[in-house]
């Protein structure tokens, strides 16, 4: 059987499943496969008819821009369906990649469609994670748009902390964050020297570290006031349907 134990934890963190929604989640995937450090797993306008549920690793939403440069639109950590909304869409415009060795399982469009037919609660769960992904994507925008780039870093690293708390990702507020300092820049629209100079500050006001992939945070208050985080807009309150 595929272990779908990180996803399912993910989903039940906001809603309480029972017996047959959790057996119907399971009965989704029919291939699981493994995929390389920095593989394109879907590209940009492909026609696509199965969603992507991600087992284990880091994969991210990277979009090529115009003057050749790359954007990260968004991180997704185990238990993250990445394009639940191809579902509808069948196509994306941006493309799906691994940052490291990730497993994957697939689910077939057509599988959705009879589970939600079958289980309309469950629709509406997973109705409600593609808006959680929309309103996390407007985060990092207005992130980008207006906070100074020691607070986008803070930020972003106390959003993966909550996130891969909640899969059971993190020791003691530590965690793998297979990112480069480029990576970073990609994410929140900064240069790799300007993110290695914030990096700098945060070590040497002994917030956190981070090293050789991985990010250790020391002082998770200090962090959160700095980033003046908020983690409202990931919707983490229980059966918020």
């Amino acid at each position: 059987m595929i272990d779908l134990a990180r996803h399912l934890t993910r989903v039940s963190q906001r809603h309480v499943l029972n017996a047959d929604e959790i057996a119907a989640i399971r009965d989704l995937p029919d291939e699981v496969r493994i995929f390389p450090p920095r593989s394109t797993v879907i590209r940009e306008g492909e026609v696509i008819d199965r969603s992507t549920l991600l087992l284990s690793g880091f994969m991210c939403r990277a979009k090529q821009l115009p003057n050749g440069k790359r954007h990260m639109a968004e991180l997704h950590v185990s238990g993250d369906f990445i394009d639940l909304h191809s579902y509808t869409l069948k196509r994306l415009d941006h493309d799906i990649e691994t940052l490291n060795s990730c497993q994957l399982a697939f689910v077939p469009h057509h599988r959705l469609q009879a589970m939600f037919e079958a289980f309309p609660r469950l629709a509406r769960i997973y109705w409600f994670h593609t808006s959680l992904d929309a309103a996390n994507h407007r985060h990092w925008v207005t992130s980008i748009a207006q906070a100074q780039a020691l607070e986008r870093i803070a930020t972003l690293f106390c959003e993966m902390a909550l996130r891969l708390e909640i899969v059971g990702l993190t020791r003691e507020g530590s965690f793998d964050f297979p990112l480069t300092q480029t990576d970073l820049g990609d994410c929140l629209g900064l240069t790799p020297v300007h993110v290695n100079r914030v990096l700098k500050t945060l070590r040497e006001r002994e917030l956190a570290v981070f090293r050789n992939g991985r990010v250790d945070i020391l002082d998770q208050a200090g962090l959160r006031d700095l980033a003046q985080f908020d983690p409202a807009y990931l919707y983490l309150e229980p059966e918020p349907l």
